[in-house]
């Protein structure tokens, strides 16, 4: 009798634990049919996500970027013949835009006209007189560069010309037709200028000129004018002439013109100005424009 109620025990503890196991599978069993069914089920990979859940691509991404803005275009004006006249030189500190100075060495104003325009920020250049074809006399006859000079008498003769105009970044030619036209010339300036460091812009007074040949062969920055406003000129033509500068300098990007520095003159590019700003030119100096022009024709 006692085995069989121990025996009888035994197999209730088996039933109810069997049981028990049953009732927790159908609990998972119903569970996981719930959580598959239910609204946060996880689509199959090939399903397009509801647009609740798409991924969000930003306004930058999706509208491609707008290309970098070019520069606007650019006008270098060069006032030549600067430093023999100190009154007329001083009307010319109140130019209302960037300009560069192209001062005559040894005259009674050079220091200061050139002193003045750095304080300003403007662009400052030594006007290197030389010997033009046809006579030619005027302050600067004494001490020009001519054809048939040693390389030494030259570099005696330029060096002393940078010395009493030191704040000059460049140089450029006062008359000269003879020398700029001179390839041995001015192979010789050239190579002079490059050892100090100096730019060169080619007046263009003969169109015989190899300037822009030898600076580029002396591996220097140069460039040459593009419009000059010649004193002589009648306002219509000087009208005409700086309407053409805006216009080189829209097509090409930058253009360089070279004025006098006459009192009329200043008169007239005072009057002139405001197209510029009408044009979206934008006035430079002629060291900055050469920062990123190249030498060209």
């Amino acid at each position: 009798g006692i085995a069989e109620r121990q025996e009888g025990r035994s197999r209730g503890r088996w039933l109810a634990l069997l049981m028990f196991g049953a009732f927790l599978a159908g609990l998972l069993i119903v569970g996981g049919v719930f959580l598959l069914s239910g609204p946060g089920s996880p689509p199959s990979p090939d399903a397009p996500l509801p647009a609740a859940q798409a991924p969000q691509v930003s306004a930058a991404r999706a509208v491609p970027p707008s290309p970098a803005a070019s520069p606007p275009p650019r006008l270098a004006i060069v006032v030549d013949d600067l430093g023999y006249d100190p009154s007329r030189d001083a009307e010319w500190l109140h130019f209302p835009a960037r300009i560069t100075v192209a001062v005559l060495p040894f005259g009674p104003s050079s220091r200061q006209i050139a002193e003045s325009a750095k304080a300003k920020g403007w662009g400052v250049i030594l006007h290197i007189p030389m010997e033009p074809e046809s006579p030619a006399s005027d302050r600067t006859e004494g001490f020009r560069i001519r054809r048939g000079m040693t390389a030494d008498a030259m570099e005696s003769l330029l060096t002393r010309m940078f010395e009493n105009v030191p704040q000059a970044s460049g140089a450029s030619n006062h008359m000269g037709s003879a020398v700029t036209a001179d390839p041995e010339a001015m192979e010789a300036v050239a190579s002079i200028l490059a050892r100090k460091g100096y730019f060169l812009l080619d007046s263009v007074t003969t169109p015989g000129s190899v300037a822009l040949d030898a600076a580029r062969k002396a591996g220097i920055p140069a460039a040459r004018r593009d419009v000059f406003l010649d004193p002589g000129m009648n306002e219509e033509e000087t009208r005409r002439q700086w309407e053409r500068a805006l216009s080189i300098a829209r097509e090409k990007g930058t253009a360089v013109l070279v004025c006098h520095g006459s009192a009329e003159t200043l008169r007239r590019m005072l009057e002139l100005l405001p197209r510029l700003g009408e044009e979206k030119v934008q006035a430079v100096t002629l060291e900055e424009l050469l920062r990123e022009r190249t030498p060209r024709e």
